[in-house]
């Protein structure tokens, strides 16, 4: 039955990057190891121990509006998994600083996706008064918006130009 309340599309949205989320933590330790600079693996593992925090929290979130904890299947964030899969199946063959460049790119099209979608369930939770499931997704918001600056201030900082050379 389709969606009839903007209750029941943010369930849907909460159970799509529950899922997302879950694919990511099994996704990174694979990306973790082909990252080259330290930087960036060093990011990469803090954002991995982030991520699975945001499983626990987006359950956290579905307890708090007394919905049973259920994912979605989330073809989006499959999509561009299965995009860093192929890159990564290359890597062998890509000069590293240039694998790393492409890592940050794969990277930064998660942490895009996933702050559109954190950013519309914040929406839905604040106009609907779901004030506990407000203060948990804006947790994980700010988290993901900081791992984007964090993967931006990498690439302009020093490893796009080693790429270039």
């Amino acid at each position: 039955m389709p969606m009839q309340s903007l209750h029941e599309l943010m369930l849907e949205e909460l159970r799509d990057m529950l899922h997302s989320e879950k694919q990511l933590v099994k996704a990174l330790p694979k990306v973790i190891t082909a990252a080259n600079h330290p930087g960036l693996r060093s990011a990469l593992e803090a954002h991995l121990e982030e991520t699975e925090g945001h499983v626990a929290t987006l359950k956290q979130a579905f307890k708090a509006l007394d919905e049973k904890v259920s994912p979605k299947r989330c073809r989006a964030m499959e999509g561009i998994l299965k995009e860093a899969d192929e890159l990564l199946e290359d890597a062998a063959e890509i000069p590293e600083q240039v694998l790393d460049a492409a890592i940050i790119a794969m990277a930064q099209k998660v942490e895009h996706y996933e702050i559109a979608s954190y950013g519309t369930i914040l929406a839905y939770s604040q106009l609907m008064g779901h004030e506990a499931v407000t203060k948990l997704v804006q947790g994980i918001l700010a988290q993901e918006e900081n791992a984007d600056k964090t993967l931006s201030g990498l690439a302009e900082s020093e490893i796009n130009a080693l790429a270039m050379a």
